[in-house]
This record gives C-alpha cells, structure tokens and sequence, in this order.
C-alpha cells in the first residue's frame, strides 16, 4: 500500500475527509519525494498535485514521484488556484498559520469545509517502512563517522569549533547530505546546558566533552551522542558517567513493541534517580527519528504512546550538573519484532588521552 491510499484508509477509517492539502514542508517530501514545492493536493479521486513556484519547477517535474507538478505563477494566488481545481466538499488540512487557514477557507466556502489533519499524517511517519529503515541505516553510518572524528580530535588544547568543523567535514566527505541539526560540542561547565556549546571555548584538563551529531542522507536522519573526556577524569565524573550508562542500556532493554513509552523513560530515570541525579535528568528519555530529527514517537514520562515495530527512536538519558559539567550518551534504535536494535554503534568510551 502507497502512503497516499495508507493516508486516505485511515482518514476513512476516522471517518474524516478524504481529501487531502498538505502544507508542511516535510509531509509534502513524504508523500513526493520532493523538498521546496508551496502544497502538495491529495484528492479522494485522481492524480495528486503538488504546486511549485517556478523557482523550482523544473527540478519538481525531474524529482518528485507520484503528482502532476502544477506552476504556480507569479501573482497567482494560491488558495484560490486550489479551490477552483479541486471540487471536494470538504478537506483534510495538515498544517496552517491561523492566517493562511481563514484565506485558505475563505477560498474554498467556509471553515465548515476544514478539518485538521496533522494527527492522521503524524501516525502515519511514526511507523517507518524498510525502505525508510534502510535510508535511517545509511544515515546513522555516516553519523558513527562523524564520531569516530571526534574521538581522535577531542583533546586539551583543542577548541570546540575546531572539533565541529572536523565531524561535519568527516560526514559530508563520507556522503552526508548535511547535518541533521546543527552539531553540539559543549565543554566543561557549558556541558551542563544540554543544547550549548560550539563557542570559541578550548577544552580544559578534567571537561566533560558532550558531542552531540546527526548526518542526513536522501532526507533521513540520524541522532548520536556520546560524552568524552579531556584529561583525566575524577570519581564523580566516572561516576556520572556509569549511571547515565546503565540508565541508557537499562531503557534500551525495555524498548519492545507493546510497550508504553513512559515505562521506557522510566526505565532510565530510576537508575539516575536511585544513584541521587535525578534532579539533574532534566529532559525526556528520547523522540521518533526519520524525516525530521524529532518526530512522533516521544519517549517522556507523560507519554500516552506504545511503541510498535517499525518506530525509531533515540535512546538519550543525561544528567546535568551546574557548575560541574553533563553527561549524555545517545542511540538511534529501531524497534523490532521482539526488541530494539542500536542503529548507532560508535563506541562508549569516555577517552583519557593523558596515559
């Protein structure tokens, strides 16, 4: 089964609208293959139509699968083009600005003729096919590249960019499309703020070195973080560093289809908890991995989703200690019939360069 017929069966099944106009960039790649088109048009009936400005027409006609490719001309309104090609009574939207929804329903006779339907397509992405495993795959072995950069650069001396510069050169020299998001390099106290980092800074005798790094390849993603060390590290780091160890295999054990997601994230919060950081674990457990480098399914302690198989998701417990430095240690894992597989498999080694 295609995704538009997955799409249009599970809206039927919802008994919402069959009709789809789809706005988000992402959603339109989905569905076409294709990144830089204005809104992609699923009719009940018919061939899909993805509108394109003629910036990037001729490139949408070469690439993109399964549409009519349709010029939207300059001056041309877009909504207004829409309503008049399509004759459906009403129509499943994934996503608009408040703005765009009232011309978008004026256009086509009302907001009585509207439903969302960004929940449909966010179920639909959260269960990967094989095709989209094998692209996440391809991903994540150009991450582990750009790792395995960072073990042989990260040392005393050495300046956070520098280390950045080096992983991404690594991952695009080894075929990355880019980066999956921007890379995180944070050092010493600066590897307490989960998203810092990539400053000027210089790694100091005794940092904690948080390197954060995704690559990108045919639009998947990958996500991996490990933690290294400049220097030689004390008990308490080696100690912060084997908890949130154990609490990332420990959830990585409980990763299975049927599981809710909260009992995952839990899984690794009693480990950090029971050795007296749980006041440090400041973020969720983890989050789906695909198109986008946070997707649908999220690994959080209020979750209400089960995993099943075919979900991707990143395993990431951290603990982060203000003044001291943070720890964080991260997998891209697929969920399998009977468990979890590491799609990430750079080593866990917390480096001490100084024997």
């Amino acid at each position: 089964m295609n995704r538009t017929t997955a799409l249009k069966q599970s809206a039927a099944n919802q008994g919402k609208p069959s009709n789809f106009l789809i706005f988000n960039q992402t959603n339109i790649t989905y569905f076409t293959n294709f990144s830089g088109a204005t809104a992609l048009l699923i009719p009940e009936q018919g061939e899909n139509v993805l509108y394109v400005s003629g910036v990037n027409y001729e490139q949408a006609k070469a690439e993109a699968k399964s549409v009519s490719v349709e010029l939207l001309k300059r001056g041309e309104n877009l909504m207004e083009k829409i309503a008049k090609q399509a004759s459906a009574k009403k129509f499943s939207v994934d996503a608009l600005p408040v703005e765009s929804w009232r011309t978008l329903a004026r256009a086509v006779g009302g907001e009585e003729k509207l439903e969302p339907a960004s929940s449909l397509i966010r179920e639909l992405r959260k269960t990967k096919t094989q095709e989209e495993i094998q692209l996440i795959r391809e991903a994540c072995k150009l991450a582990d590249i750009g790792m395995k950069t960072a073990f042989e650069t990260v040392q005393v001396g050495v300046k956070e960019k520098e280390v950045a510069a080096e992983i991404e050169y690594a991952m695009r020299k080894a075929g990355s499309d880019g980066t999956a998001f921007e890379t995180i390099v944070a050092s010493g106290v600066i590897s307490a703020f989960p998203h810092g980092g990539n400053l000027e800074k210089t790694f100091g005798e005794g940092d904690f070195v948080v390197v954060d790094l995704g690559a990108t390849y045919k639009f998947y993603r990958s996500d991996l973080t490990r933690t290294l060390m400049a220097g030689k590290p004390s008990e308490k780091q080696i100690k912060i560093y084997s908890t949130v160890q154990l609490a990332q295999q420990k959830a990585l054990e409980t990763i299975k289809p049927g599981v809710l997601a909260s009992d995952v994230d839990m899984a690794a919060r009693q480990v950090i908890e029971a050795a007296g950081f749980g006041e440090f674990f400041v973020h969720n457990l983890g989050h789906g991995v695909g198109l986008e480098v946070h997707e649908a399914p999220i690994l959080s302690p209020d979750s209400k989703e089960v995993l099943d198989t075919g979900n991707v998701v990143t395993d990431e417990p951290g603990i982060y200690v203000p003044g001291l430095g943070g720890v964080r240690i991260e997998d891209t894992v697929l969920v399998t019939w009977d468990g979890a597989e590491k799609l990430t498999v750079a080593p866990y080694l917390l480096l001490d360069k100084t024997k």
